[in-house]
């Protein structure tokens, strides 16, 4: 059995893949073009455990596939391709420049680049920008009225989706777009810069397209898909380089991404070299073996990314607060740092926004009290009562699952871990049809806010009953934490935000609709003759910056 790999030994592969990583990265003035480059060519091949769900970029709401789509699809604006606190600054993207902004925050102005095509060859018109907002609406995504929901006219397209007109967006001849929101919003920017606000072709179906594929204006295309074996993405010969801060020519002129093997088996095909990346967490009995063996492929990545315990409110026995504060406290979280990996790529959180996040530290802690613990569980009168745990089916969800279902039966009760296939957990836990009671999830920021947590996970706008895409799957719903989510999100200033999320923040924790676990950082293990290995804090590993021998 090998040994879980020592916190030093994880160090040390940081440092060596960070020299790797100072030798290969491409130079600070690249222009973004891969043409007569000797890295340009050959196929990257991926792998993962299963596929990701709908390929409709503005419904699909995983990393997985988000991580797929900014390959393919840009917003008018988008975060910039750069490691780092970089990574999380708002560039241009199929506009030609930065939005101009009224005084009163309400009129938001850009313009469209000239020359765009989609990927079948079809020009972008502002006409397509226009329809694309109408389509967030109308194809019913996730984000639809918690992102997009204070553009004028948005309350009327949430109402009635068919009738939507929006016309808060404003497309001109002349290629200018304008905003119209009703009410200041400090992060509206943010909000053009999601993969959701992607531009799409006019003539694009207003319902969820399923395993079809729309075209884009990024450097690749799929040209085959089956959710049941992978994927095939291959260059977009229509895409030519516009700002190389927003999109890069891709080196690869194929990518591969093949589903079917488990986490385990992933980790021996890329040592292999039958795979070039593996998507999946990587077990931590595992750990010791890539950082002895393997130091040079295995990069350690800061993330904005967080495990908590998801208890659905509308579930007994989780509808009694004191329960749901019983399983925090009973939680070791320096056990689950373990569970993970180490110390090295873990820590113990005890608010729900990572750190990192401007603003939003709480500086709160999470001592484990089993005895409390079992108090208020006896005081809730729910001693003895069923509670099924939903985790992920990887080795790494499932060690950690098994330690929280003993920790639920030593304060009470009759617990049992029920695993789900990896790639369909999270459509899974949303849909309140299959009455998942509590489950280990995990999230990661959509931008550099506390709302991207708190509201994302906790809003009353992002929970749907009833749907596979319900970010707020505990279906928690309070009407001063909302308020609170509001008046923060109105803030232009980001000093005068911070104490409102941190005050929302306290209030979450306080009725504990979610209990966080750990705060992880990505451990990516790649081929030998994968090069220029690249990530970025919201969108991880880039595709389309890497290389193959």
């Amino acid at each position: 059995m090998a040994m879980r790999v020592p916190a030093f030994l994880l160090a040390l592969s940081l440092g060596v893949a960070g020299a790797a990583f100072a030798q290969e990265q491409t130079p600070p003035d690249w222009n973004g073009q891969t043409l007569g480059s000797p890295h340009r060519g050959g196929t990257l091949r991926l792998t993962a455990d299963g596929p990701g769900g709908t390929l409709d970029p503005q419904v699909n709401y995983g990393t997985q596939y988000m991580q797929v789509f900014v390959n393919m699809y840009d917003p008018l604006l988008t975060f910039r391709e750069a490691r780092g606190p970089t990574g999380l600054e708002v560039v241009p993207d199929l506009a030609d420049a930065m939005p101009t902004i009224s005084p009163d925050g309400l009129t938001w102005t850009l313009h469209l680049r000239s020359g765009l095509k989609f990927s079948d060859g079809s020009p972008v018109r502002v006409e397509d920008v226009v329809a694309s907002f109408r389509r967030i609406y109308r194809v019913g995504s996730p984000t639809a009225a918690s992102f997009y929901g204070g553009i004028v006219g948005a309350k009327e397209c949430l109402d009635a989706p068919d009738h939507c007109t929006l016309p808060g967006v404003e497309g001109h001849l002349d290629g200018t777009i304008v905003f119209h929101l009703a009410h200041p919003d400090g992060e509206f920017l943010y909000k053009l810069a999601f993969p959701h606000a992607v531009i799409l072709p006019a003539s694009v179906s207003v319902h969820d397209v399923g395993n079809e594929t729309v075209p884009g204006t990024g450097p690749y295309r799929i040209t085959h898909y089956d959710p049941e074996h992978g994927i095939v993405l291959e260059r977009n010969s229509y895409f030519h380089v516009w700002n190389p801060q927003a999109q890069t020519d891709g080196f690869a002129d194929r990518i591969e991404y093949n589903f079917g093997l488990s986490d385990e088996a992933q980790i021996t095909a890329v040592e292999q070299g039958q795979y070039d990346w593996m998507l999946d967490a990587k077990p931590s009995d595992r750990l010791g073996e890539l950082g002895a063996k393997y130091t040079s492929q295995v990069h350690i990545e800061p993330l904005l990314g967080l495990y908590y315990l998801a208890m659905n409110v509308h579930e007994k026995p989780f509808t009694d607060q004191r329960v749901r504060q019983a399983v925090s406290m009973a939680v070791n979280r320096h056990a689950m740092t373990i569970l993970f990996g180490g110390g090295a790529i873990s820590e113990p959180l005890c608010q729900m926004v990572p750190h990192g996040i401007p603003g939003a530290d709480l500086g709160l802690s999470c001592p484990q009290d089993l005895q409390r613990a079992r108090k208020l569980v006896r005081e809730a009168g729910e001693e003895g009562a069923t509670v099924t745990l939903v985790v992920p089916n990887r080795a790494v969800e499932l060690g950690m699952g098994t330690y929280l279902r003993n920790v639920l039966q030593q304060i009470g009760f009759k617990a049992q871990l029920r695993p789900i296939t990896a790639g369909l957990a999270e459509s899974y836990e949303q849909n309140t049809a299959n009455h998942v009671q509590i489950s280990l999830s995990y999230w990661f920021a959509d931008y550099p806010s506390a709302s991207t947590f708190l509201d994302d996970l906790f809003g009353c706008d992002n929970y749907h009953p009833n749907s596979a895409i319900s970010p707020n799957f505990t279906g928690f719903c309070d009407q001063h934490v909302q308020s609170l989510f509001e008046r923060a999100k109105t803030q232009t200033d980001p000093a005068l935000a911070a104490p409102i999320w941190q005050d929302a923040g306290h209030e979450i924790m306080r009725q504990m609709p979610g209990a966080p676990m750990i705060q992880m950082k990505t451990i990516d293990f790649v081929s030998k003759r994968l090069g220029n290995y690249y990530s970025t804090l919201l969108s991880h590993m880039l595709f389309s910056h890497v290389w193959v021998k």
